[in-house]
């Protein structure tokens, strides 16, 4: 279906991808994994017609037809959410798709109270929905996904896992959720120092051959070292010898044609991150008894009670805007609410969130900021975390100032990760980590003797780690024994789909028949509530405003780039430049939606 031919790219002269090779059969679902910055993202653009290859070509049948989900798109405003996604339907009769377009959007995560919303009033993150949405309702014979679960709570991911799965075109996606590229493709391409392994196996059995390919390599570049050192040695001790020239020279000429061996991988399996010992805490971390948390008319959730006992770890799961992370922001003590919660005897938390990142010193560089808190034998591992975290080499020397967003959320883990603490509280910590540093922070957790709160839709990272679930929904949080596997299993279900199904019928809505003045906050602080809500919403449109002039910038750049004379240093500087405003402006969209 689409031939990949002998292709290479590069990048003001630094090669980015070489000589690679591969074919895209229909129906195969295939998963590109490699490290950031590997290439993954701009094979996805070469395949879409974003850029021209440097040396090869790229060929596809010809009626073949392409969807292409990036991580940043350019939207329309000026449509009803309705209105765009039947864009793609042009003009035919739209009567014969509408109970299609209502199943995908449903199962993205929307409800039918939004389809009449303007596009305009959703965050990137649902506009990002709506992209997917109309990439999978035209059905193309080859999807084409860049990290398509980012935005997605755990019951759309798992939706988007089944319609794939069941879905006649072939896909060709990036992803650093192991569990659904696991369930999805039986394929899995890896890019790594510009060159492809081509694996016929799931992500899982795949690195198990890694592992493997690793260990032959470090074995052939260890044979071919000590080969270089002897030869080098002997070129050394005859080089002046009249009588061993021709040799000397033999062996010069050997060393010169020498392709020489390179270990692709770094091997983290080794590392073994510890959490410094911390103070024992009392029996109960955390009580909580009749909680209930409103905005304004709005109730989030009530009657919350549960306790959690000293060394449990367990998951807050849900939908998006259920609850979760309010919840975790009412234990911290940055939401008042009603009820009782208490923290216990000797209690020190440690608390990731994304704006976290915010609180990180600007003017130390990525090793400072590590070796400040580091204490013991940990400060001999410093390069080794920060390498398994995606901060190897010249990257420790950064100033935290220059760092995207991405970049502080994983430095900010790595320094709460080395801190005593013996309540850990964690909100989405898997965002801006690749499957490497996930497992490395997973086996970290799993070591962590002390009691861990985890919010996360990322079912791999939760498996194996947790003993406990808490699902938001509905006004209720309901407590549930076992791993996040026990949890689905007992609800009878491969998927969190029914927990929709049910919410969309009212089956787990929560009639909230109370008084609610009891609850209300008094007029004064109402309005002083009101006021400041219509504040950040200005900031936030301001923000997004921002985002979608530097999104146009982007757009023009890249545009720029696609043609060969446009490939300068300059240009190339402008657009990372760009990319990097984005990120740092999306960073503090984030942080405003959250306030």
């Amino acid at each position: 279906m689409l031939t990949i031919d002998h292709i290479s790219m590069e990048f003001s002269s630094k090669p980015v991808l070489d000589d690679i090779t591969f074919l895209i059969n229909r129906k195969e679902r295939i998963a590109l994994v490699g490290k950031n910055g590997a290439g993954k993202t701009t094979l996805l653009r070469l395949i879409a017609g974003e850029y021209q290859p440097t040396a090869g070509r790229i060929s596809r049948e010809t009626d073949m037809t392409l969807g292409y989900l990036p991580q940043v798109m350019l939207f329309q405003d000026d449509r009803t959410l309705r209105e765009e996604v039947m864009t793609v339907f042009h003009g035919e009769d739209e009567a014969r798709f509408i109970a299609e377009m209502d199943r995908t959007v449903i199962g993205l995560g929307f409800e039918r109270k939004d389809f009449n919303r303007p596009c305009s009033e959703f965050s990137g993150g649902w506009r990002m929905r709506i992209e997917l949405a109309k990439i999978l309702l035209r059905h193309p014979d080859l999807l084409l996904l860049d990290e398509p679960t980012n935005h997605l709570d755990i019951e759309s991911i798992q939706w988007l896992e089944d319609f794939l799965k069941t879905s006649p075109s072939a896909v060709l996606m990036v992803s650093h959720d192991r569990a659904f590229i696991d369930n999805v493709c039986g394929r899995t391409i890896e890019i790594t120092l510009g060159r492809i392994y081509d694996y016929n196996v799931n992500y899982s059995r795949f690195v198990e051959l890694r592992k493997e390919r690793h260990e032959q390599q470090v074995r052939a570049y260890q044979n071919q070292q000590k080969m270089i050192a002897d030869t080098e040695e002997f070129i050394e001790r005859f080089r002046y010898k009249a009588t061993k020239a021709v040799q000397v020279q033999s062996r010069i000429k050997q060393l010169e044609k020498l392709e020489r061996l390179e270990v692709d991988l770094e091997d983290t399996s080794r590392l073994n991150l510890r959490f410094p010992p911390a103070p024992r805490s009392g029996d109960y971390p955390l009580i909580v008894e009749d909680l209930r948390k409103d905005f304004g008319e709005h109730n989030v959730f009530h009657d919350v009670t549960f306790t959690i006992k000293r060394g449990e770890k367990v998951a807050f799961v849900g939908k998006n805007g259920e609850g979760k992370t309010t919840l975790v922001k009412c234990i911290m003590g940055q939401l008042d609410y009603l009820g009782n919660l208490k923290i216990g005897h000797n209690v020190k938390i440690g608390y990731y969130a994304q704006n976290q990142a915010a609180l990180l010193d600007e003017n130390l560089t990525v090793f400072e900021t590590i070796d400040y808190v580091a204490v013991g034998d940990i400060r001999t591992k410093i390069r080794d975390i920060l390498g398994a975290f995606m901060f190897g080499g010249e990257a420790s020397e950064k100033k935290v100032k220059v760092l995207s967003g991405g970049e502080r959320s994983r430095l900010a883990m790595i320094r709460l990760l080395l801190e005593p603490c013996n309540l850990l509280i964690l909100d989405e910590p898997t965002n801006h980590l690749d499957m490497q540093s996930k497992d490395v922070l997973k086996a970290a957790l799993q070591d962590f003797n002390g009691t861990l709160i985890c919010v996360s839709h990322d079912r791999d990272f939760l498996n194996g780690l947790v003993n406990k679930v808490y699902e938001f929904g509905g006004g209720h949080v309901k407590e549930h024994l076992g791993g996040i596997y026990d949890f689905l299993r007992a609800k009878k279900i491969d998927s969190l789909q029914e927990l929709e199904r049910k919410a969309d019928s009212g089956k787990m809505k929560v009639e909230c028949t109370e008084p609610q003045s009891s609850a209300k906050l008094d007029y004064a602080a109402q309005k002083a509530a009101a006021a400041e809500k219509r504040k950040k919403e200005k900031q936030i449109a301001e923000v997004e405003a921002a985002i979608a002039d530097l999104e146009v910038q982007q757009a023009q750049m890249e545009q720029r780039l696609s043609m060969p004379e446009n490939q300068t240093a300059e240009n190339f500087q402008k657009y990372e430049s760009i990319k990097h405003q984005i990120e740092q402006k999306l960073y503090e969209w984030e942080i405003l939606s959250e306030e």
